[in-house]
């Protein structure tokens, strides 16, 4: 049986000489440059693993913009919400500040009475610090125009015991540094 010609006992010697030939080329190619392919595919999967979240990212901008661009109501919708919150905060933050204002202006008309309060009183000759703080303590029971309350420094705990300076070199630790002398060494 004749196949294009060629008997077949002569095609498997030519392909058998092929392959021969293939194995010979591939194996000397690869030991000849094996390591450098070796680490080349090492480099190649390293560099794709580091690009391929940027890539990833870059697809997912990409396909977010289309979505914005053929989407134009979902865009109106967002800027009407962040204008809306902008003017929401806006309006919190204006009553905030008239807040302050009218507090400001009751501490401001406060200070005003008490130095009219004393100066009538030092018109009159009495003792001006006595008076002054009268009309404080009857304030007190009762809600205060001034929201700064003044503590007692017998209230308050110290911070560290009343023996401990740290600048002393005494009470703590083992390390005990001292600095050295002053002025030129001593050597001969």
């Amino acid at each position: 049986m004749e196949r294009d010609g060629e008997p077949l006992a002569a095609r498997p010697a030519l392909e058998a000489e092929g392959l021969r030939f293939l194995h010979v080329t591939v194996g000397s190619l690869l030991a000849t440059y094996g390591w450098y392919i070796v680490f080349g595919c090492i480099l190649l999967y390293v560099a794709f693993q580091k690009l391929s979240p940027r890539l990833r990212a870059q697809r997912q901008r990409q396909l977010d913009q289309a979505a914005a661009t053929v989407e134009p109501d979902i865009v109106v919708k967002r800027q009407e919400a962040l204008a809306a919150a902008r003017l929401k905060m806006q309006e919190e933050l204006n009553a905030q500040v008239e807040k302050h204002k009218e507090k400001r202006r009751q501490l401001e008309e406060e200070k005003r009475r008490q130095k009219i309060e004393m100066w009538d009183s030092m018109q009159e000759g009495k003792s001006y610090k006595g008076n002054a703080r009268k009309p404080q303590e009857e304030d007190s029971p009762g809600p205060s125009t001034s929201s700064v309350i003044p503590k007692r420094k017998s209230d308050r705990k110290p911070l560290r015991g009343g023996g401990y300076n740290p600048l002393s070199g005494e009470g703590g630790g083992a390390c005990s540094w001292r600095p050295g002398r002053r002025g030129p060494s001593s050597g001969g």
